[in-house]
């Protein structure tokens, strides 16, 4: 699906009242504002004037030494060049602040206090806003003045310890996990803020750690520990004791996952591979069995698969009532029926790359979804008419402002 021409300027969503100041770089406090920006809200991302987040240039650098990563978490934002540590710079952002109804900073806690630009002293302009501030380790304690990037985050929350195979150091998840974990927690925290906010008409602050964020997805690894004592450990692509699970190799060298855990779902896997008499197996008759031999039964289910290639298993499994599916890489997104259905992934027009494809909005909203309306915009392509409409400047004012490099 393609974004029709005048996609920017149709804003709607269930958030296309609100105006955010977004004020962070790099992940954290980016995708926070995109997924905002996904459901309507305007977006107003202010960047160092020189040289912007540097998320345009992170990945596989493109023609121009654009990146890959910003149209999408660039997306449905408004780009102002502006540099905050010039007292001009200050001032512009606190007049946009006062105006808006949420702010997103992912600065080491003090910056923002150090430019004036803390809650204590934005609240009194606009008793109403809510600031997400992102941090590492959140805005007090006594790790919060060390740098916290996301792999720190994932390994103090407990995500590294458990990645990975046993007999290997831990592994990364292969995208920057911790750094989502603590956007989607901040969007969660700013949108309870703001129903809070309708029946007081007070803002207030949202405090989202990266560990803690990584922690509290982290299922009940703490509370297992405390009343057993047992340390949860890598196991590379199984669960301990739920079988069977795992990635199955196929005939033509690729991978099958198979989900046949359930007592019912795990009786119709064995009809599908012709093996009934695994139903009423010993070692298999139960869950609690499953698990103990899991190594075992995963040998033989590999056995099964290694002989068939894997658009045969998938259809015999789906036929079953199985849960089955291939290990999906970017070409089978684009290809997959199911992709296409939902339009999870949808196609926006790129000034420099042309027609970009990638992930839609989610989750989906039955009267008032998300979209996505533009790409990543250009350094400072908005700063001129936002600072018109929203600061009140004039265009000798900008361009006394531009000569001195605040913008």
């Amino acid at each position: 699906m393609s974004e029709p021409p005048n996609a920017q300027s149709l804003p709607t969503g269930p958030l296309a009242d609100l105006v955010v100041v977004e004020m962070g770089t790099l992940i954290a406090g980016p995708f926070c504002g995109q997924i905002l920006g996904d459901f309507g809200a305007c977006v107003i991302k202010i960047e160092d004037p020189r040289k912007g987040d540097p998320m345009r240039q992170w990945g596989r650098s493109l023609p121009k030494g654009l990146s890959p990563w910003w149209p999408v978490i660039g997306r449905n934002k408004k780009s102002v060049g502006l540099d905050l540590r010039t007292p001009e710079g200050q001032e512009i952002a606190r007049t946009l602040i006062a105006k808006a109804d949420i702010v997103i900073e992912n600065f080491r806690p003090g910056a923002m206090e150090k430019w004036g630009l803390g809650y204590e002293a934005l609240s009194k302009l606009n008793p109403k806003l809510i600031m997400a501030r992102v941090s590492g380790f959140g805005q007090t304690g006594p790790y919060s003045q060390r740098a916290g990037y996301g792999l720190i985050g994932e390994a103090m929350g407990g995500l590294r310890y458990v990645t990975g195979e046993p007999d290997r150091p831990p592994a990364r998840a292969g995208i920057s996990i911790g750094d989502s974990l603590a956007a989607m927690h901040a969007v969660m925290g700013i949108l309870m803020a703001l129903h809070h906010r309708e029946r007081t008409g007070r803002g207030q602050v949202i405090d989202a750690a990266l560990y803690e964020s990584v922690l509290a997805v982290m299922e009940n690894l703490v509370t297992e520990y405390d009343l057993t004592g047992y340390v949860r450990e890598r196991s590379g692509s199984i669960l301990p004791g739920i079988a069977p699970s795992n990635a199955y190799p196929c005939a033509n060298g690729e991978l099958i996952l198979i989900g046949g855990n359930g007592d019912t779902v795990f009786a119709r896997l064995t009809e599908a591979m012709e093996r009934p008499d695994l139903k009423t197996d010993p070692r298999f008759v139960d869950h609690a069995n499953r698990g103990a031999n899991q190594a075992e039964l995963d040998g033989i289910i590999a056995e099964w698969t290694s002989a068939r290639p894997l658009a045969e298993l998938l259809t015999l499994l789906e036929a079953k009532g199985v849960p089955a599916s291939r290990v999906f890489r970017a070409p089978d997104m684009l290809e997959d029926p199911q992709y296409a259905a939902r339009e999870a992934i949808v196609t926006t027009e790129h000034p420099v790359f042309g027609p970009v494809k990638m992930q839609n909005a989610f989750p989906k909203l039955s009267e008032t979804p998300g979209r996505v309306r533009w790409p990543g915009p250009a350094l400072g392509q908005h700063t001129d008419e936002v600072l018109k409409a929203r600061a009140g400047l004039t265009d000798a004012a900008l361009a006394e402002l531009r000569a001195k490099g605040v913008l």
